[in-house]
């Protein structure tokens, strides 16, 4: 990256949510830690509003995986993703919208729904890049994926339950119930991109 390249920024649910998270399963001690340990402990007296830097983001996630064992991090984060949906749908989505995609066929309401992703991938993916490719499985794609970065070993597991857990509440509450968000690739595991299938 040149050295007047701007950072790669996220929004700040990527943050808060995980303290939301932390604080609910493992105690304000555990929050304390692993935002201590990410040199981020400001955040928890002062949450951010606004765009924060990729850079943050991936050191929170690596925080959290140094200080938790693979089961923990895992609840952590599929929590945080879900609430992260639920901010999304309660100040990002308009109602109005909400209710119409909910009356559409399950196709077209995917399709619409995606199409809205996309043009809001610069908030969550951060100098990733995102696609999506309609069809049963629905599949979801990030390339350069923020949390993955800056990994010294590579994992046995997929790492994005975070991302997986905020496409699953969207499209539970958009689209149909049943659906259910499975990371099948991750560049922590050393695959080309973070892939998401979207099961029916």
């Amino acid at each position: 990256m040149s050295a007047l390249a701007p950072a790669a920024r996220i929004g700040p649910n990527a943050i808060t949510r995980v303290a939301q998270a932390l604080q609910v399963l493992l105690g304000a001690a555990a929050a304390q830690r692993v935002f201590e340990r990410a040199q981020l402990a400001h955040y928890l007296a002062v949450p951010p509003s606004s765009m924060v830097d990729e850079a943050e983001v991936q050191r929170l996630h690596q925080a959290l995986r140094a200080e938790c064992d693979a089961a923990t991090v895992r609840c952590v984060a599929r929590l945080a993703g879900k609430h992260t949906g639920d901010y999304l749908l309660a100040h990002r989505i308009p109602r109005a919208a909400q209710v119409v995609l909910c009356a559409l066929p399950s196709r077209l309401a995917t399709r619409v729904l995606l199409a809205a992703i996309s043009r809001h991938a610069w908030t969550f993916a951060g100098g990733g890049i995102f696609t999506a490719q309609p069809g049963r499985p629905l599949r979801l794609r990030i390339v350069h994926c923020p949390l993955c970065a800056g990994r010294t070993a590579r994992a046995a597991v997929p790492q994005c339950d975070y991302y997986a857990a905020t496409f699953e509440r969207l499209l539970t509450r958009l689209v149909d119930r049943r659906i259910r968000v499975v990371e099948v690739l991750c560049e922590a595991a050393g695959d080309a991109a973070c892939e998401f299938e979207a099961r029916w």
